[in-house]
């Protein structure tokens, strides 16, 4: 009788305790937080077609025949979140793989949907705008404000393709 529920108390004990450890809140988890405002955000590589000539065959596949990767849309930000965090949220949220290299405290964006830096030319790689404006530093050391356009574009040539977008 004492063995059934020493047994018992313990198996209460343990699954109380995957309970609780099961429940706590991811890295990533922003449920519970307070929007700080709105942005949208977009990503585009429409430029490889007009490039074609130079893009690595065996990554074609994975450019969107519109170029659209993420189509435009109006998302939360969280107090103290910069481009990168939102960029990496929102790619999570679709499944969509992107790859980052850290020097410091400073994010690049290597590559994002498969699609990399040098993928098309050797003057290729992702770049980001704000508001329309390309604002020469670390994704990860520009801080999202209400009502930003976050832009994502991959250029061919050093951004000469994207002047005027």
């Amino acid at each position: 009788m004492k063995n059934k529920i020493t047994g018992k108390l313990l198996v209460l004990i343990i699954s109380i305790c995957i309970l609780l450890c099961g429940c706590g809140k991811s890295k990533d988890d922003t449920t519970g937080k307070k929007s700080a405002g709105k942005c949208t955000i977009s990503i585009d590589c429409s430029t490889i077609w007009d490039n074609e000539d130079m893009l690595d065959k065996s990554i074609k596949d994975y450019v969107p025949k519109n170029g659209v990767i993420l189509k435009e849309r109006t998302v939360s930000y969280y107090d103290g979140e910069t481009v990168y965090d939102v960029l990496k949220r929102e790619l999570k949220k679709d499944n969509i793989l992107m790859e980052a290299s850290f020097t410091g405290d400073s994010v690049y964006v290597e590559g994002i949907n498969n699609i990399y830096e040098f993928s098309c030319g050797e003057q290729s790689g992702w770049m980001y705008e704000v508001n329309g404006v390309y604002p020469g530093k670390s994704c990860s050391k520009y801080d999202v404000e209400d009502g930003d356009i976050i832009k994502w574009n991959y250029t061919c040539k050093l951004g000469k393709d994207l002047e005027g977008e």
